[in-house]
């Protein structure tokens, strides 16, 4: 299994296309092949903040369903998405209102097939991948090791959230355990959703989001290599974005 597992891309296409042809993809076929026949992995949130969200989407559904060439798990903005194409009530922040926006400028029958794809995608997703053989495990906030093998409603609060403690910082956002730290497992974890200025490697887990849409950086890890390739954003850079660990 050769895999090159893509982070938190946030509709960032630019920096997408950019690492993937460095990775050697070409888009001959106009979706992106290896002539090794490697395969891409997505860590989940592929959309919302950044401005090619929708496009995203396209690529990811083509690559996954129509063509069964990729692997897919979704993240917490996702998720969101899924309950907004729904009809659920959710709130339009956080980046979700870039990803509307889009939408909306699009007509009727192309709000319908973009919707279709993003649903058809999210429905069919796993909440979290086991691979070679119990080896290697990518999830989208990462996963405690008792907790691999299991699906219920803890478990996916933390795949997709982190070990959030139910507090929350001055800005909002969610206080977080440093999971990693105390991951003892086997399985490699290969997890995205707190972006870190460079993939965070500790106890066979890797943080490969290192926040391209705050104007950082995209990364991929190869697998079985473990190699880490990155490419530098074009979006702005918005320091406070990052989280740094003891």
């Amino acid at each position: 299994m050769n895999l090159d597992i893509i982070g938190d891309i946030h509709g960032c296409f630019e920096e997408f296309q950019s690492l993937i042809e460095q990775l050697g993809y070409t888009w001959d076929a106009g979706i992106p092949i290896h002539p090794k026949d490697r395969r891409l992995a997505f860590v989940g949130d592929i959309t919302d903040r950044g401005p090619q969200s929708l496009k995203i989407i396209h690529i990811v559904w083509t690559l996954v369903i129509k063509h069964q060439a990729a692997y897919y798990v979704p993240g917490n903005h996702c998720n969101k998405l899924y309950r907004y194409f729904r009809g659920n009530k959710v709130q339009i922040t956080h980046g979700l209102e870039t990803t509307v926006a889009e939408i909306q400028a699009l007509n009727k029958k192309e709000q319908a097939n973009i919707r279709n794809q993003f649903i058809e995608l999210y429905e069919t997703a796993p909440l979290y991948l086991i691979l070679d053989q119990g080896k290697l495990v990518i999830a989208h906030a990462g996963i405690r090791e008792d907790y691999i093998g299991k699906n219920h409603a803890k478990v996916k609060t933390f795949v997709l959230y982190g070990d959030i403690t139910g507090e929350t910082h001055e800005d909002g956002s969610p206080v977080r355990r440093d999971w990693a730290k105390n991951y003892q497992g086997k399985p490699y974890i290969v997890y995205g959703h707190t972006p870190v200025k460079n993939p965070r490697i500790i106890n066979k887990t890797y943080n490969i989001d290192t926040g391209a849409v705050f104007g950082g950086k995209l990364t991929a890890l190869k697998y079985p290599e473990l190699e880490i390739l990155s490419v530098p954003s074009t979006m702005p850079l918005i320091e406070e974005k990052f989280k740094t660990f003891d």
